[in-house]
């Protein structure tokens, strides 16, 4: 028998493995979703690092037994935690809404607001959204296109702001003249622009919270979830309205003082927007043909070409906001022309010294993965 005759039966011995494989899973996710029950009526998290990190421990050390890199059986084993941590949390959802509260989303139709209203009724609240999309829809429970359609304000626990940068300040302005008695949280990438109205809401007794998730609308909520809190009054208290809303395995609050915010962002975002808008835009001055560049690429060329897609395929708008509202956009824009202009001269020099200086230099300014 030629090895090209033995390929059907090897192939169907691999899809017997399978199909045991996913039994085997089955199985695994019921006895996850029993661990769930039993931490849902403990009030336990559902989220054991302990247990991740032993589970991953195993997979590692046994992955010379399968000939494959710990690396790979790690990733494996990854994705099933992930997989029933999922099902765990999907547990709680009724208990987590009888705890729940009542939130709005207003902006609620756009991308960054549908994943708000996933990510909300995840925790166990009860969302309602309000956006002018919803105008071309026929009338639903919890749906409204406009601000005005909504009655009263009182019932809502949190308002939640998902609008564009440019049109933030006179949400918030709107909201602050209804006087909600619930706080009011906006979630945009730039704040100093808000300044204004953040003291308008302290002068009407309004509390608004300033929280900026970092991520983008096609983050898992079953991943590691960053939201930067940038606090202008007591960390204490503002924490203590934000937290309860945003309860969930994989949420990290950092607070930052509000001024610091968009210094903070003008690197990391600023920069890292600008890094891969500048490697595209130099391209295109290359003349060469994208598809040879594809077929002839180094590993760092494919990861940088990545990283530089993900922001062009954003909106531009917003990406332009995000630069020009950045009080701090110079400070970043003047470091990045003196880092270049240092480069070219070591590179013209061949100054081996101070080049490796430099690099030494660039490389503990970044962060770590712990």
């Amino acid at each position: 028998m030629t090895g090209a005759d033995e390929l059907p039966r090897l192939r169907e011995a691999i899809a017997e493995v399978d199909r045991a494989l996913l039994e085997l899973l089955r199985r695994r996710m019921d006895l996850a979703s029993q661990v769930g029950e039993i931490k849902a009526a403990a009030g336990a998290p559902v989220v054991v690092r302990d247990v991740e990190d032993r589970v991953l421990t195993r997979a590692r050390q046994h992955a010379e037994l399968c000939e494959v890199s710990p690396e790979g059986m790690e990733a494996i084993f990854q994705a099933i935690l992930q997989g029933s941590v999922e099902r765990q949390h999907r547990i709680g959802v009724e208990r987590r809404r009888a705890r729940g509260e009542r939130v709005l989303i207003v902006g609620g139709a756009g991308a960054m607001g549908a994943w708000l209203r996933h990510f909300l009724e995840l925790v166990g609240h009860t969302v309602a959204v309000v956006d002018p999309a919803l105008g071309r829809l026929p009338p639903a429970a919890g749906g409204f296109s406009a601000m005005a359609e909504i009655g009263n304000l009182d019932v809502y626990a949190a308002i939640f702001v998902a609008v564009p940068l440019d049109r933030t300040p006179a949400v918030l302005r709107e909201l602050v003249a209804r006087r909600p008695p619930g706080v009011v949280i906006e979630i945009a990438s730039i704040k100093s622009h808000l300044d204004e109205v953040f003291e308008e809401a302290a002068a009407a007794g309004v509390h608004i919270a300033a929280l900026h998730p970092m991520f983008g609308p096609g983050k898992s909520p079953y991943e590691p979830l960053t939201f930067v809190h940038a606090c202008r009054e007591s960390p204490e208290a503002e924490r203590a309205r934000l937290e309860p809303l945003l309860r969930h395995p994989y949420t990290q609050l950092v607070t930052v003082p509000f001024a610091h915010h968009d210094r903070l962002m003008g690197w990391l975002l600023g920069l890292a927007h600008l890094s891969g808008m500048l490697f595209g835009a130099a391209l295109t001055r290359s003349g060469l043909d994208p598809r040879e560049l594809a077929e002839c690429a180094s590993t760092t060329f494919t990861r940088q070409s990545a990283t530089a897609l993900s922001v062009l395929a954003e909106d531009p708008d917003l990406y332009l906001d995000i630069q020009h509202l950045n009080p701090h956009r110079q400070e970043v824009y003047a470091a990045l022309e003196a880092a270049l202009a240092e480069l070219v001269e070591l590179v013209g020099n061949r100054d081996r010294e101070r080049f490796r200086d430099t690099l030494a230099a660039a490389r503990r300014a970044l962060p770590r993965a712990d």
